[in-house]
């Protein structure tokens, strides 16, 4: 699903220096059900708004995704 950028999202050169570090399995795995990439948008547009976690917008991954995904790079020490 194509969507307007944010402000916050992350570009195309910043993504290729990170994405690296940030995957933590593959980006086609079963699991996944949300790009990588708009999982950190999500995070990123959380840290630069200040906003709360359920005020995540409705074309973002949904806010406890992008929370849960937060944590696990956390405690990988990969954040």
């Amino acid at each position: 699903m194509e969507r307007k950028a944010y402000p916050s999202d992350i570009s195309d050169e910043e993504w290729a220096l990170v994405a690296p570090y940030l995957t933590l399995m593959t980006e086609d795995a079963p699991q996944r059900d949300f790009p990588l990439r708009e999982v950190f948008n999500g995070l990123r547009y959380i840290v630069k708004t200040g906003a709360p976690w359920r005020w995540m917008p409705h074309d973002l991954p949904p806010w406890h995704v992008v929370y849960q995904q937060s944590g696990a790079l956390d405690q990988s020490r990969r954040l």
